[in-house]
């Protein structure tokens, strides 16, 4: 083998190109392993885990841009280096001809002062810095890095609700800003359903199954997720709030979020009864759902929600198709399964479609482990090694720490795909497949192969695998929503129409009673 390094000065690319880019050259013939970043201490510890971190590497500073190819040869190196810069051109070429690269945020605003949103996506140690200048240059944040102190997060929401501006994130990986989407985001028709999410996939889910319903978004406001925690108070959906309540094209709110802190859910829900519009609120895993009352309702999960919220603009329910659970299909796959394959193994991408899927077992089955349990018994202690029924998210900062996102890079789910299919107790393994603007261009064509071996490593042992998936997307994503299903049923895999549906089909494969 071969290794080739390449360090460009003072090259600064920000963290979600280069993912992009380490995963496509990761794909190219003869790599063994490609990987493309900044020159951070963190970028630095993953290579020195990979056995590829040198002198050269170690003195590089943290502007300087680092290409490691390890290869089958230096001629097949050099191939892949020309390939890599390829990338980095055509990422390029596909910006408009009058694009300027300014070197801070300053001088960005001075040289075009009508800009009043800055995305930032940067390295944790330096992302705090970045969204205070922008605030103080008086532009709205959407804060895509993670790694952030809560204490960082609460003086960045504090200074931004001083100023009336938004401050989403840290960790915001989802909004829709006047129609276009930011970051992770899929394409829905316009309409005056505003969301405000403390979840990203969640905020996609609703977005996506408003649009499936016939509504449309006015906006999206992502918070990032601990906006409900107790120290930070829930700030930015307080204020998002009261932003679409004077927004003349919101009709209806609503809110989503995983569990949020009891002090803050009152204040909140406070803030929502008050409102002059409409507001839905679905606080995922939050135990008894209180009763509609007007101008407020409640939602245990998304796709009831999304309803909730199209029938309040007067989209009438008769006209709605609402993909009820498949009983009949249920109890196919139930006489399929042996005695002993008895649990589930949910692969997500998405946190919040994690949380979805597994507060639905929850509500059957105790012994469920997971790597954002809020139960800190059920919590696995070792993310490697699955318990029971076991739903990992790989977006967490437990998988992502110095990697690229699952939506973007799919490794470590192929590996742990393959891992689950050994384990003889394991009848269902759930997986999530996200659509739209920043996830990866065939989310499922790139686990196929993964899919077919995992369902021959169970039927070299007699047993049969059942594979859920579930594809987050709408008829006007690119790739196609109807042909990344298709590729699903061709590879034997049987497919939910919602995170919802998701969960509860997960759920009912396992159970050993009589379906309904």
């Amino acid at each position: 083998m071969s290794t080739r390094i390449v360090i460009k000065k003072n090259t600064y690319f920000d963290s979600v190109s280069l993912m992009s880019i380490s995963t496509k050259a990761n794909q190219l013939d003869g790599v063994e392993q490609a990987f493309v970043a900044m020159a951070t201490e963190m970028n630095k510890g993953v290579l020195k885990n990979l056995g590829l971190l040198n002198d050269e590497l170690e003195q590089a500073k943290n502007g300087d841009l680092m290409i490691v190819i390890k290869g089958a040869s230096d001629t097949a190196n050099d191939a892949t280096l020309e390939a890599i810069e390829g990338l980095f051109t055509r990422k390029d070429s596909g910006n408009s001809r009058h694009e300027a690269r300014y070197a801070t945020l300053a001088s960005a605003h001075n040289n075009i002062p009508e800009t009043n949103l800055a995305v930032i996506s940067v390295n944790g140690a330096f992302a705090a810095r970045e969204a205070r200048q922008a605030l103080e240059n008086n532009l709205n944040v959407m804060l895509f890095s993670d790694n952030v102190s809560l204490d960082d997060e609460l003086a960045l929401k504090q200074l931004a609700h001083s100023k009336g501006l938004l401050m989403m994130g840290p960790d915001c990986g989802t909004a829709i800003i006047n129609g276009a989407a930011l970051c992770f985001g899929n394409a829905v028709h316009r309409g005056s359903i505003g969301i405000v999410g403390a979840s990203g996939t969640g905020s996609q889910e609703l977005s996506v199954r408003i649009h499936e319903f016939g509504g449309g978004i006015s906006q999206l406001i992502g918070t990032g997720g601990r906006d409900l925690s107790e120290k930070i108070g829930g700030i930015m959906m307080l204020d998002a709030i009261q932003m679409l309540e004077d927004d003349a094209q919101t009709e209806v709110i609503v809110l989503v979020s995983k569990p949020p802190a009891e002090t803050v859910a009152r204040k909140v829900l406070e803030r929502a009864q008050a409102c002059r519009k409409p507001v839905v609120v679905c606080f995922l895993g939050n135990g008894e759902i209180r009763a509609d009352e007007p101008g407020l309702q409640f939602a245990r999960a998304t796709k009831e929600a999304a309803l909730k919220a199209v029938l309040l603009t007067g989209i009438k329910k008769e006209s709605l198709d609402l993909h009820p659970l498949n009983w009949p299909l249920i109890e196919e796959v139930r006489a399929r399964l042996k005695p002993e394959q008895k649990y589930i193994r949910a692969l997500f991408c998405g946190g919040t479609l994690c949380d979805e899927a597994m507060f639905a077992a929850l509500e059957k089955y105790p012994d469920v482990y997971s790597n954002i349990q809020p139960n800190p018994e059920y919590r696995l202690k070792d993310v490697n090694v699955s318990i029971a029924h076991t739903f990992l998210d790989f977006g967490d900062d437990d998988f992502t720490n110095g990697k690229p996102h699952p939506m973007i890079d799919p490794t470590n789910r192929i590996s742990r795909l393959l891992q689950e299919a050994r384990d003889q107790e394991v009848g269902v393994i759930v997986m999530d497949f996200v659509l739209g603007y920043g996830s990866h261009e065939n989310p499922v064509g790139v686990m196929l192969d993964a899919i077919k071996e995992a369902k021959a490593i169970a039927a070299r042992d007699s047993r049969n695998l059942e594979i859920l998936g579930y594809v987050l997307g709408t008829d006007l994503d690119t790739p196609s929503l109807e042909a990344q299903c298709q590729m699903l049923t061709d590879a034997g895999v049987i497919w939910a129409s919602s995170s919802t549906n998701t969960g509860l089909l997960a759920r009912e494969f396992v159970c050993k009673e009589k379906a309904q």
